[in-house]
């Protein structure tokens, strides 16, 4: 791989690779999927053997068949990027220096949820608001990751909120805790989130429509009322909208 080209793996909303040399971007679409499949593989799962690539990727055939796929993406990605891949000893992975936006996202949802690691240390990358994983893919090692990442990039935009709240910054947080709102709408701890943000700002009737609504959505898709944990926000807050904001349970 020639060090002036610097490759780069894009996972989330559909898989991309593309090269970057003195400022300019040159994207390679001539990929087969098997050897697409290879590179994301490589991308979310580190530096596994060579056997456990081949029957993840090819479950369904004979293990010599399923080896044989294998050294065939293989050589078609050295074809086109060679030194792409590194073959050391019985596993395989993506060169040093190739950057994957998914690890991108791990690192940076890490150091969001880090309570030593203040925000003004960290900034938020476009992969943090991207959708999901590898769209359109169903092999079991995707959706598993998709699920993981799912769940990553909840927790970090609820804390990233809450950190950004904390510095006073609520603008930002507001669209970090609707960020994660709309990753998954009938979660209460990202609408938890957005309350706390209206209510760090001193917004007190925000903070009572956020929970109106979410309490109208969740009765009207699960037939449940919020949970203690949110009511009491609202509750603390501003005692004389209590009639108005809690109703009985649903029975």
């Amino acid at each position: 791989m020639d060090a002036v080209q610097t490759p780069r793996v894009a996972l989330l909303d559909g898989f991309a690779l593309e090269l970057r040399q003195a400022g300019t971007v040159r994207p390679l679409d001539d990929l087969p999927r098997g050897a697409q499949r290879l590179i994301a593989h490589l991308g979310l799962c580190g530096r596994p053997g060579r056997g456990a690539v081949a029957g993840q990727l090819w479950p369904d055939v004979p293990e010599d068949h399923a080896q044989g796929s294998l050294r065939s993406a293989l050589w078609r990605v050295q074809k086109v990027v060679p030194g792409l891949i590194e073959v050391c000893g019985g596993a395989l992975g993506l060169a040093a220096g190739v950057r994957v936006d998914v690890r991108e996202f791990t690192d940076w949802a890490r150091q969001v949820m880090d309570p030593v690691v203040r925000v003004d240390a960290v900034s938020t990358p476009d992969v943090a608001l991207r959708g999901e994983l590898l769209p359109g893919w169903y092999d079991d090692w995707v959706l598993l990751e998709r699920e993981r990442l799912r769940q990553l990039r909840m927790h970090a935009l609820e804390a990233l909120a809450d950190k950004l709240a904390a510095a006073g910054r609520c603008g930002e947080a507001v669209q970090a805790a609707y960020a994660a709102v709309r990753t998954e709408p009938l979660r209460e701890s990202a609408h938890r989130a957005v309350v706390r943000v209206h209510l760090a700002e001193g917004n007190i009737a925000e903070a009572v429509r956020a929970y109106t609504a979410f309490r109208d959505l969740l009765g009207a898709e699960l037939g449940v009322e919020p949970t203690a944990q949110m009511t009491e926000l609202i509750v603390r807050a501003h005692l004389p909208v209590r009639r108005s904001v809690v109703r009985s349970p649903v029975r």
